[in-house]
């Protein structure tokens, strides 16, 4: 400490610090939610490419609304493509969700919550308040010539997000993957946070082997170990009974002539001809061909099925918060039952996972989400889409490391232009060992003493060099043994002699 002059006679305190400062770890399950809001304004302000924290989704519906009303069509197959079909009055339906009518956003943060989801993000690209249709745009995520405002190039400057979800752009199918690549780019570059990626449903002709190919083709090869895909698309229960009505039905189905109960018919022509719109009427109409109409009852648990289909990069938010917060980050976000999820809309079995688990031309596994009789439906699968990487197979093994260098590299801010000196080296080290032995106390690092777990060397001879210094270039060289998840386990057995 330098030398103080006193001038005046007294008794004069000096404090000096005794311990080191401390490395503290950063959270580690918080998502930013990218998409479309029924509004995004906040005290007059707009939050339109604003990245907003909320805590609870009832905040998040206090800034940015309720769900986007989607409009069904009710029509004949079309013998020459094949669909789903529901009966009424005993004659084959389709339902059809109308075009520009999805938005995914809304009931992927209700499933995030479901599943244990905490603090997030919200980044808001567009609002669907008043409309009957919106397009999803790749250019409201990535930019374009007229709107050159990139959302990754806004998430540069927020340090907290650690998950990057778009429920919303894989509405464009395999457009989306394109978004994705962009999405992979910018983790890299922040070096904070992974993301989480939807594969596109699969249709009713197409082979889920083509889905996948399509996927890893135009997904790319960059940067590939900071994402991570699961599959299939999701049934839930998200969307209530008493969500859904018949103002979800496009305005050319017609109740008067679809139903054939002549009660229902007679309550549809007395609203039609009454014409009126607010709710309590609208409330009224629907009661009223609820306990008339058991193929309207039968129509709206259709709708609401379609509804209730969502990607399921919402839940695995959740999955992760969940985990995280109960385990530590270090738990891969596997073997963990998914809630308010009914099954998934593909029942892919052991041999079929093989090939979406293991890709062996270019590592790019895809998590397969599947049922099990009597347990419910589970998470299995917890590989990035670098799979073939002995380094960042596995999604908790990147997200602990990314924890693990971000909590360093805070707290070793407070050395920046501090004397590049042993006392600085010795002081740098102690915080690193104390923050990492706390680590492996907790079951992140593997070893049976700290010595084998990690490895902080720091000085000139060890990891600087004399012109380093002259540079002022303070090296810190960490090794880790980070812990691994048993994705395989062997049962051997074998017979022995009878011993007495």
């Amino acid at each position: 400490m330098p030398t103080t002059t006193y001038k005046t006679p007294g008794v004069y305190i000096q404090e000096i610090p005794a311990f080191p400062s401390s490395a503290v770890a950063v959270e580690t399950a918080v998502p930013v939610f990218i998409g479309y809001t029924e509004t995004a304004v906040w005290a007059g302000k707009s939050l339109v490419n604003k990245p907003t924290k909320v805590s609870s989704f009832a905040e998040y519906v206090e800034q940015f609304g309720g769900a986007f009303r989607s409009k069904f069509t009710i029509a004949d197959p079309d013998p020459k493509t094949p669909s789903e079909t529901f009966l009424v009055n005993g004659a084959p339906k389709t339902v059809t969700l109308n075009k520009d009518n999805v938005a995914y956003l809304f009931n992927s943060i209700r499933l995030f919550y479901a599943n244990g989801g905490g603090d997030c993000y919200i980044l808001s690209v567009g609002t669907y308040s008043g409309k009957d249709t919106f397009t999803i745009q790749a250019s409201d995520f990535i930019g374009s010539t007229d709107n050159p405002v990139s959302v990754f190039s806004i998430l540069e400057k927020e340090f907290e997000p650690t998950m990057v979800v778009m429920p919303d752009i894989i509405a464009l199918g395999k457009d989306a993957y394109a978004v994705y690549t962009q999405a992979l780019m910018h983790c890299d570059t922040v070096q904070s946070r992974v993301s989480i990626f939807d594969v596109r449903a699969q249709g009713l002709t197409e082979k889920m082997d083509d889905v996948i190919l399509e996927f890893r083709t135009d997904i790319g090869t960059n940067f590939l170990n900071y994402g991570a895909a699961y599959y299939p698309w999701l049934k839930t229960s998200i969307v209530q009974p008493s969500e859904v009505d018949f103002r979800n039905l496009d305005a050319s189905v017609d109740l008067t002539k679809l139903l054939p109960e002549t009660n229902a018919q007679t309550i549809a022509t007395n609203f039609k001809a009454a014409n009126k719109t607010d709710d309590v009427s609208a409330t009224n109409y629907h009661n009223s061909l609820t306990a008339a109409s058991p193929t309207y009852v039968a129509i709206i648990k259709e709708v609401r099925s379609k509804l209730n289909e969502l990607p399921p990069s919402g839940a695995m938010a959740g999955i992760y918060t969940l985990v995280d917060n109960s385990r530590g980050v270090w738990k891969a976000p596997a073997n963990v039952s998914l809630s308010l999820v009914d099954a998934p809309t593909l029942n892919i079995s052991a041999p079929e996972q093989e090939g979406l688990n293991v890709d062996v031309m270019a590592g790019k596994s895809i998590n397969v989400i599947r049922p099990f009789p009597g347990i419910g439906t589970l998470v299995w699968g917890a590989r990035t889409l670098e799979g073939n990487s002995q380094d960042y197979r596995y999604i908790n093994v990147r997200r602990t490391l990314i924890m693990i260098e971000q909590s360093l590299k805070l707290a070793t801010r407070t050395y920046v232009f501090e004397p590049n000196d042993a006392n600085t080296w010795v002081t740098v080290k102690g915080m690193m060992v104390n923050f990492l032995s706390n680590l492996w106390k907790q079951g992140a690092l593997a070893g049976a003493v700290p010595e084998q777990a990690f490895d902080v060397q720091i000085g000139l001879g060890a990891t600087m060099t004399p012109n380093d210094i002259l540079d002022g270039i303070m090296r810190v060289t960490i090794k880790l043994a980070i812990v691994h998840p048993a994705e395989f386990i062997e049962l051997t057995f074998q017979q022995q002699q009878q011993q007495s």
